[in-house]
């Protein structure tokens, strides 16, 4: 029966991952044992490495494998620019597009009155701290268009007055987006940042 257990456990584990339910990871599950000479073991062997290595960076709080990560590693991403971003998964976004080539910075979350996450909770004071030690002259706040994002915008952009420029993402219009099917907060928003042609 201890076999039975361990696979229950295994699905268990799974569906605690965002975005797999326990259907999903019982289809994952089955999959991965079927297939366990070509995935299973090597996906062990994966995680235990990540386990045994991963670490936050000291500069950012990006994910990577030792004190700084490959980014602020990076001497020709000394830009002067800092991209602030929420969390990792929004830095790993960024990094996607390939267009942004100065360093970032993760919060670790937004400002939020409810949650009773304030400036101190986050990285806030540190982003501040680094703008004055890396002589940053502009930080784009990449955040979310959520109350809390925008909240946390604005502190944030109180915080750096006179320090730095400050800039953030335009928000509107998705590239191949139709505007029957946006809605009315993305079209106001798109309206608001229009721009000369």
């Amino acid at each position: 029966m201890s076999g039975r257990q361990d696979i229950e456990d295994l699905i268990d584990m799974m569906a605690r991952l965002p975005g797999l339910g326990p259907r999903s990871a019982r289809r994952a599950v089955l999959h991965l044992i079927q297939k366990r000479g070509r995935l299973m073991a090597p996906l062990a062997q994966a995680m235990q490495n990540v386990a045994d290595s991963a670490r936050e960076c000291v500069r950012c709080g990006n994910i990577g494998t030792a004190d700084l990560c490959d980014i602020c590693a990076d001497e020709r991403r000394a830009t002067g620019e800092i991209c602030v971003v929420e969390d990792v998964s929004d830095l790993w976004a960024m990094e996607r597009s390939g267009v942004f080539r100065g360093r970032y910075h993760v919060l670790g979350g937004t400002l939020s009155a409810l949650d009773a996450v304030g400036p101190e909770e986050l990285r806030i004071p540190a982003l501040v701290q680094r703008v004055g030690d890396e002589q940053i002259g502009e930080v784009v706040l990449a955040l979310g268009a959520t109350v809390d994002g925008q909240t946390t915008a604005h502190y944030i952009a109180d915080e750096l007055s006179g320090r730095c420029k400050v800039t953030s993402l335009a928000q509107g219009v998705p590239v191949g987006g139709e505007l029957d099917y946006l809605d009315d907060g993305t079209i106001a928003a798109a309206l608001t940042a229009r721009k000369s042609l």
